[in-house]
């Protein structure tokens, strides 16, 4: 009797187990997947923020026409390695001290605070997720094997390179070493383009089947220079009809003396250097096609999830890690606070979120892991020092944002974005502040002008006032400020 009695309770028990455990199988299978685009270098010249009239971006502009746009949102610091640290980390450069270039391996040694901190795909693993990536995720992929899989397209992500350079070398004009800035056309063959291959790969990967929801991550490097692409590109857009972006030679004039040395990069072409060797145009061009080519690999990704069996449960994120001058402030770079290079894409494709939408209240990349855990319904990381953007989602325009967009290169140099107004503070306290309305150039510093005090000091108070000492990890031997800080003099 006790015999089937334990017989009884001990079958109950195993179907008590299997039903536990195909329960939660099924509720992981319908969880739903996120497909995680980056996009490196990119400013706002996409069809759907009017950031250049002449770019075409059918395929970004697609997924933005199906979900929501966010025509204000920033990123935590305007280069690479930061940028993705802190999306990655879900903590400001303020916290971790990753404000400057760094090995992805490097990451959480800084200090405390980023070490508690659980990288967006590693999370997504703790809750039953599949992790996938491929290109350029953190600063150099997944250097430390950060996704259940991780597919290397190429050596050098920012190749392939021609024998030699086509129309920059900064070595040529005496300049210092340090970018790979050049442009033109190649390679003949597009499928040489580690892009062309990353697209290929994560194609692949939405064909197949999978038991377990995914987070998959596809990095794309152009337009990061050098802006090589095929000759097909550049014939998309007519040297001769090539429009420049506006350009103020005084521009610098009411720009503080700090900002301008935090902004340096002596190893770049000057707008008035290519204004005198009549280069302008074609550094536009090429970056344009760079930009044209990086939406048609984006365009494959998308119509390979829209035909796949996953369609209507996926989640799609597309982002860029800064915006880029092309001109403005007579600079051709990223690296400085201003909007040109603080103003990223970001848009969110969810059952969520209406099609067709626009927001415009000011977000951070830092919201992208806060948004996502929401999205996919799991628990809150609560180290994470962005906001959700699920409010916003739901309601694009009467939701009452209270928050700012914060930025930051290196300690004490911190950019605060709001609806209108931009401050800018640099570690000697010296400031810049622009209307963004009246003015979206940021031609004129109004930060003496006492009509906008009270704007400024209501944005001073959203700078974080303890913020973490420079990593000691950092490489960034871009300008005499930088050596300064760092250690490599």
């Amino acid at each position: 009797m006790n015999n089937k009695i334990y017989g009884i309770k001990t079958s109950k028990f195993y179907l008590t187990l299997f039903i536990v455990l195909f329960g939660i199988r099924i509720s992981a299978q319908q969880s739903p997947n996120v497909v995680f685009i980056a996009v490196d270098d990119l400013n706002d010249w996409v069809g759907c923020l009017k950031g250049h009239p002449q770019t075409v971006t059918p395929n970004i502009d697609r997924l933005a026409s199906k979900g929501i746009l966010f025509t204000n949102a920033s990123c935590p610091a305007p280069i690479c390695g930061p940028s993705r640290a802190a999306v990655m980390t879900g903590l400001l450069p303020t916290t971790s001290g990753n404000y400057l270039q760094l090995d992805d391996l490097n990451i959480k040694k800084s200090n405390d605070a980023v070490q508690k901190s659980i990288y967006l795909p590693d999370y997504f693993e703790q809750y039953g997720y599949t992790t996938m990536g491929v290109g350029k995720l953190f600063h150099l992929g997944d250097n430390d094997h950060v996704f259940d899989e991780y597919k290397t397209v190429s050596n050098n992500l920012y190749g392939p390179f021609p024998p030699k350079r086509i129309n920059y070398n900064p070595e040529w004009f005496g300049k210092p070493k340090g970018t790979d800035t050049d442009w033109g056309a190649f390679p003949e063959d597009e499928s040489e383009m580690p892009d062309f291959k990353s697209a290929a790969w994560a194609v692949e990967k939405l064909q197949s089947a999978h038991q377990k929801p995914f987070f998959l991550a596809v990095g794309f490097v152009r337009p990061h220079v050098p802006w090589y692409v095929p000759q097909k590109y550049m014939d998309r857009f007519p040297l001769d009809k090539i429009q420049t972006p506006p350009y103020l030679k005084s521009d610098m004039d009411d720009v503080p003396k700090l900002g301008q040395m935090v902004a340096e990069v002596p190893m770049m072409p000057t707008t008035d250097w290519l204004i005198e060797t009549n280069q302008w145009k074609n550094a536009v061009q090429s970056y344009l096609a760079c930009i044209n080519f990086v939406d048609e690999q984006v365009g494959k990704v998308l119509d390979a999830l829209e035909k796949s069996q996953y369609a209507k449960n996926t989640i799609v994120v597309l982002w860029s890690d800064h915006g880029y001058h092309l001109g403005e402030k007579n600079r051709f770079a990223k690296a400085a606070l201003w909007q040109r290079d603080t103003r990223s894409v970001l848009i969110f494709k969810s059952p969520q979120a209406k099609e067709n939408t626009k927001c415009d209240k000011p977000v951070q990349l830092l919201d992208i892991y806060p948004t996502l855990t929401d999205l996919c319904k799991l628990p809150k990381n609560k180290t994470n020092e962005g906001h959700t953007l699920l409010p916003l989602i739901q309601n694009p325009v009467d939701y009452k944002w209270p928050y700012v967009a914060i930025t930051a290169y290196g300690k004490g140099n911190v950019a605060v974005t709001d609806s209108r107004y931009r401050l800018i503070q640099y570690e000697d306290n010296s400031t810049e502040f622009y209307d963004l309305f009246a003015d979206p150039n940021e031609w004129n510093n109004l930060s003496a002008d006492k009509k906008y005090k009270r704007e400024i000091e209501r944005l001073k108070k959203h700078i974080p006032k303890n913020q973490a000492a420079l990593s000691p990890f950092s490489k960034y031997n871009v300008n005499e400020y930088f050596r300064s800080t760092t250690k490599e003099k």
